[in-house]
């Protein structure tokens, strides 16, 4: 097998230190290091893994206006939400760096563009040199997230080259929007990564349709989230404990073939790093029949625009 077909694959299905920057950028690191180790050439987290899903929202009667809960709770999320332009992922980049490892990391970032103090669910592309590439606001958060995440824009659809492997990015239901998808299609992506907070019921379907799809390999990659991984210096933690299920993510990783079968079936219900190697000439071989933005296109027909400019409030204008 020509090992320059292959690209070694570590998903990282792991629990934030909920709502503690710090202590999850840890837990992240020693990831990287074991991959690292395992000479893996990708690693990939998940969604809002640093520092953590908004959980509580669904939880504490998010939506009630005015509430000093859950203006306190937000409060401590923005406080441990991530600064790139502070350097809080210099450490993960070094790391990078260091084990010649590519990742893909989801964040909550605290846009200092916007203003620096709304939040955005941001997925991450770190190169294996440790730079930052691009970083992929979440267009339209689902449901209740929007009581905490404002909209992204369209300045991170990018796609990047991994040894043979064309790769791009989404956020959570972003991979339902069949534009969001087209777009990255359109730009060569043979490899789709989708962050998920973790739930086997979003990752089982999806993930095989948008590999056959595109004729494209499919990483899902979930969280967990459990009781015991919130700290308990979390702010009304008894309110948030109170309606909260034992489980409340379980995962559900998996790989996708680009014939939509499954090479890494959904794993739930536990933390691990799970390793698979991916062979880009099935992508070749499965693009033989159907190719969606090429051979079986109809661009005089149908064709999309994306706007991929970094939107702002205030343009200023220096002599």
């Amino acid at each position: 097998m020509n090992q320059e077909n292959l690209l070694k694959i570590a998903l990282a299905q792991i629990a934030p230190v909920w709502l503690n920057k710090d202590k999850t950028i840890d837990k992240i690191k020693s990831a990287i290091v074991d991959a690292g180790k395992k000479k893996c050439n990708l690693i990939v987290f998940s969604e809002a893994l640093l520092p953590g899903y908004p959980f509580w929202l669904s939880l504490t009667d998010g939506s009630k206006f005015n509430s000093g809960i859950q203006k306190e709770i937000h409060a401590h999320y923005i406080r441990n939400s991530v600064q790139i332009e502070n350097g809080d992922l210099q450490t993960i980049c070094l790391l990078a760096k260091e084990h010649n490892i590519a990742i893909y990391l989801g964040i909550v970032e605290r846009a200092k563009d916007r203003g620096g103090h709304s939040l955005y669910c941001s997925l991450v592309y770190i190169d294996s040199t440790g730079e930052i590439r691009s970083i992929h606001r979440k267009l339209q958060p689902t449901y209740e997230e929007r009581l905490t995440w404002a909209a992204g824009d369209g300045n991170g659809l990018q796609v990047h080259q991994l040894k043979q492997f064309t790769i791009g990015g989404l956020n959570c239901w972003e991979n339902w929007m069949p534009l969001a998808r087209t777009a990255l299609y359109a730009l060569g992506e043979n490899l789709h990564i989708a962050v998920w907070p973790g739930c086997k019921r979003n990752t089982e379907d999806i993930t095989k349709f948008i590999a056959k799809e595109s004729r494209s390999f499919v990483v899902s990659v979930s969280g967990i989230m459990r009781v015991k991984d919130f700290p308990a210096n979390t702010p009304h933690l008894d309110k948030i404990l109170k309606n909260a299920p034992e489980t409340i993510a379980n995962g559900g990783s998996c790989i996708a073939g680009p014939d939509g079968e499954w090479i890494v079936e959904p794993v739930i219900d536990k933390e691990d790093l799970i390793i698979s190697t991916i062979d880009f000439n099935r992508v070749l071989e499965e693009r033989q029949n159907f190719d969606p933005v090429g051979h079986y296109s109809r661009p005089d027909v149908t064709k999309l625009i994306v706007n991929r400019q970094r939107q702002s409030i205030i343009d200023i204008l220096d002599d």
